[in-house]
């Protein structure tokens, strides 16, 4: 022990941050039980929140690096006895924190998380129940947390090695890795690319923890438990994956029963996990809501409640804020110890709160379950039965699908903000990977090899290549792993009847998964879906002869944030419908390429265009990769320009028709019926709103330069690749003039357009001489001036914001010696390169 962590446990001799809360009257009677279940003596952590807000932002830094999100007001590890009352501090820090304690199965250390004063980082460390033997298990740059003890010795924790980011926050990723006692040959046993929170064994062998995860659905729906061996291997869904809501976490095992015990934070989830106390009974199944039994409060209504640990079938230690209390299945509860008022406590971000209680005692050690993991292996095996069978699988029939499109969701190298940015159009948050296909037998049954230790997801093709049904999650396997399923979505109490004869593809050896001949991996939309638009499309779908047929502009014209093409694709729903607040296992036939209305065009060969085979499958396979934008993460959080066009000029000149009326006192101004272009270009006018308190532009240059809004207003009016083909300048320009001669003076007639123009309103702009068209045209020209200079993904000369660089500097992808190196380097390929660092590499004997 160096001679700060000897001065660090010294100073815990004589530190008092924590007051013993002795009942009175009856109250006693919860001590009691407690002390009758061999619960005498107790430890828990103290330290403040984290900062952010979000349940799992406490720790790390912000992606914007303006803040670390640890609480930062000191830390203490304590050790009371319910008996006496007696405390004894552990380990305290003033500077630093400390979490997450873990007893072991001896009863004589506890393994916790510690992040020392004058660091930044969390690392594991463990200690002797009386404060003394304090060890560093764990170390380098990235924070490891939530930590428990395996039967084997080992341990599970959670851990930011795996260098990502959440998807739709400013905040990095921690998922599950194991190390062996001293800390020692540290794996990730997960392939997730969000958070992975507060494992714990149950008494079976396997690890029960929390995983978020979403890849094309609901972002905020999806935090519920789930089941992995210590090794990795036979990840499974334990409980509330199928059905929307509320954060399970903090969930452990009740001794003597088949029942969890777990947190239940309402919607999103609450800071620190806070929220109702719930009991989980599995054995009807992982999709049954009423197996869930509120101790406290409602599902809705959440509670104060964290970090319960049973210790017994009907009483718990419970974290409550700044208490520990004990409490009954009834919700009674008896505090035992409280944290006192800080001098800070005025500050909400500062106050130190009690978290993570648990006895200290002696405990059996589970069964071991083997490990299943061949490190010499770079692949595993998944097994299907019959993908037509399943919850949702009308029309489906052994025989239709004859093809598993494999994709592999790509983890965030860093996020800024809480959207999808430039990845897609309320599409998803992450790219994807076209790793190619495997076959399906005839009775449905599949049998394929992936790649190890990597996320993927499949998309069922029929036999024209089109999407049927497509997997709104991920599976992964570990290294020699085999893993099976009966079918899409089954009910995971179901399995294959007995004396079934083994599915046609079981009998053979694997499949490996073909490429995809000549179609990029990773697909981008101004790289390779824009010159198939260019080529065939743009002649008709141009600003020059008047608004684009159908409203539908597929110029690859840059606007503020996407390309006027395609936004109009996406927005209009000729991808498919919206997916990215879809809850997933959608009716086959819904949504993809198979019914995609652009797919359907080009299959009718609209308007005797005929694309080749290779252009129809980039266009089909660009739809099933969820139709993204950009090719890679480098895009993040730059290349958004804020509108400069005057906010003054637009209202006076357009506001007679698209300002809206007040509809009431204190109501928000609601804009007119629109100009009546054919859909859904006409419905773009219809959302636009000139009459605004403040210019739009002004909002969203004080707002951090990645956030911007995605809807109708901007993106298709404001052409920054040649301004004078702006549709909000084409629109009111009189037709000899050169424009489309649409927009005309006056109120709004009752016939609409058509009876304006009847009427022989005038243009708005006669010519291109009216000084407020030259106003709007000069100021989207000093809109295109910025992007010019600062640059979007597919433009001359890129470059990529200084926290991407940052991130690929930390993780050793990009060298560190200047920021000018990664405008040397083709973000495309940097990308790659930190896609690949995290692979699994098998190990020699």
């Amino acid at each position: 022990m160096d001679a700060r962590l000897r001065l660090v446990v010294l100073l815990a001799v004589v530190s008092s941050a924590v007051t013993t809360g002795r009942a009175a009257g009856a109250e006693p009677a919860l001590v009691a039980k407690a002390l009758a279940l061999g619960c005498e003596e107790i430890v828990f952590a103290e330290r403040a929140p984290g900062k952010d807000g979000h349940w799992y932002a406490n720790f790390g830094y912000s992606a914007t690096h303006d803040r670390y999100l640890y609480g930062g007001c000191g830390g203490f590890l304590h050790r009371l006895n319910l008996r006496t009352g007696n405390r004894t501090v552990l380990l305290a820090d003033r500077q630093g924190d400390v979490r997450d304690p873990q007893v072991h199965y001896d009863g004589r250390r506890i393994v916790f998380a510690y992040r020392r004063g004058g660091t930044h980082t969390y690392h594991l460390y463990e200690i002797h129940v009386d404060g003394t033997g304090l060890r560093q298990l764990t170390d380098g740059p990235y924070d490891d947390i939530e930590p428990t003890y395996t039967p084997t010795g080992n341990i599970v924790f959670a851990s930011a090695r795996c260098r990502c980011w959440v998807p739709c926050w400013f905040t990095p990723v921690a998922v599950l890795f194991r190390c062996g006692p001293n800390g020692e040959d540290i794996q990730p046993i997960s392939a997730n690319m969000e958070q992975e929170n507060t494992p714990q064994m149950l008494p079976d062998g396997r690890v029960l923890y929390t995983r978020w995860e979403y890849v094309d659905r609901n972002n905020v729906a999806f935090h519920h438990l789930w089941t992995i061996n210590p090794d990795g291997t036979g990840q499974m869904t334990y409980f509330g994956n199928m059905h929307p809501g509320g954060l399970f976490i903090d969930a452990r095992p009740i001794p003597g029963t088949r029942q969890v015990v777990m947190i239940d934070s309402p919607g999103h989830g609450r800071r620190e996990h806070a929220g109702a106390v719930a009991i989980v009974d599995p054995d009807a199944g992982p999709d049954t809501r009423p197996s869930v039994r509120y101790v406290t409060g409602s599902a809705k209504r959440g509670g104060p409640y964290r970090d319960p640990y049973p210790l017994s079938a009907d009483l718990l230690l419970v974290a409550r804020e700044k208490d520990i209390v004990l409490m009954d299945a009834s919700g009674a509860s008896q505090v035992v110890c409280s944290a006192p008022d800080s001098a800070r406590d005025t500050d909400r971000w500062s106050q130190r709160w009690l978290h993570e209680p648990q006895p200290l005692r002696g405990r059996p050690r589970e069964p071991v379950i083997p490990s299943r993991v061949d490190r010499r292996e770079a692949t595993g095996r998944l097994l299907l039965t019959d993908v037509a069978r399943g919850r949702n699988m009308p029309d489906v029939n052994p025989g239709d699908i004859r093809t598993l499109l494999v994709l592999e969701p790509l983890p965030k190298p860093v996020n800024y903000n809480g959207w999808m940015g430039q990845i897609s159009y309320k599409r998803s948050y992450f790219m994807e990977r076209i790793l190619g296909t495997v076959p399906v037998e005839p009775d449905g049954s599949a049998h394929l090899e992936v790649p190890a230790g990597r996320p993927v997801l499949f998309v069922a093709l029929d036999g024209r290549g089109r999407a049927v049904k497509r997997m709104r999650s991920f599976t992964a396997v570990m290294p020699g792993e085999v893993l099976g399923c009966v079918g899409c979505h089954e009910p995971r109490t179901e399995t294959n009847p007995a004396g079934t004869p083994p599915p046609l593809a079981h009998r053979r050896p694997a499949s490996r998964i073909e490429p995809i001949a000549d179609v990029p991996d990773v697909l981008d939309f101004p790289r390779d879906i824009q010159p198939i638009l260019d080529r065939h499309c743009i002649r008709c779908h141009n600003y020059d002869a008047g608004p684009p047929p159908a409203g539908l502009p597929l110029v690859g014209a840059r606007g503020p944030w996407f390309s006027h093409s395609y936004h109009a694709l996406t927005m209009g729903g000729y991808v498919g419908v919206e997916t990215h607040r879809y809850l997933g296992n959608e009716t086959p036939f819904t949504n993809g390429s198979c019914t995609a209305p652009l797919m359907k065009q080009i299959d009718a060969g609209h308007n005797k265009v005929r694309l080749s085979a290779r252009e129809t499958l980039l266009i089909r396979l660009w739809i099933d990769c969820n139709a993204p934008y950009t090719g890679t993460y480098a895009a993040l959080g730059t290349g958004f320009v804020p509108l400069l066009v005057s906010q003054d000029v637009l209202v006076e000149r357009c506001g007679a028709c698209h300002a809206g009326a007040k509809t009431g006192a204190g109501d928000r101004t609601q804009p007119e019926p629109p100009l009546r272009f054919k859909e859904p270009y006409g419905n773009l006018f219809s959302k636009m709103n000139f009459a605004t308190s403040k210019p739009a532009w002004e909002q969203q240059r004080r707002a951090l330069p990645f956030q911007g809004d995605h809807g109708a207003g901007g993106e298709r009016f404001y052409n920054l690749t040649e301004p004078e083909k702006s549709p909000i300048l084409l629109a009111p320009l009189a037709k000899d003039a050169g424009g489309w001669g649409v927009c005309r003076k006056g109120r709004r007639p009752a016939g609409g357009p058509s009876a304006r123009k009847a009427s022989g309103a005038e243009a708005v702009f006669a010519n291109t001489s009216d000084p407020d068209y030259r106003q709007i045209l000069s100021d989207i020209r000093a809109t295109k001036a910025v992007l010019d200079e600062v640059t979007r993904f597919d433009m001359p000369h890129f470059r990529p914001n200084a926290h991407y660089v940052r991130e690929m500097k930390r993780y050793g992808i990009l060298a560190a010696h200047g920021r000018d190196a990664a405008n040397a380097i083709d973000p495309y390929t940097l990308d790659r390169a930190y896609w690949r660092s995290l692979w699994w590499v098998p190990k020699s004997n």
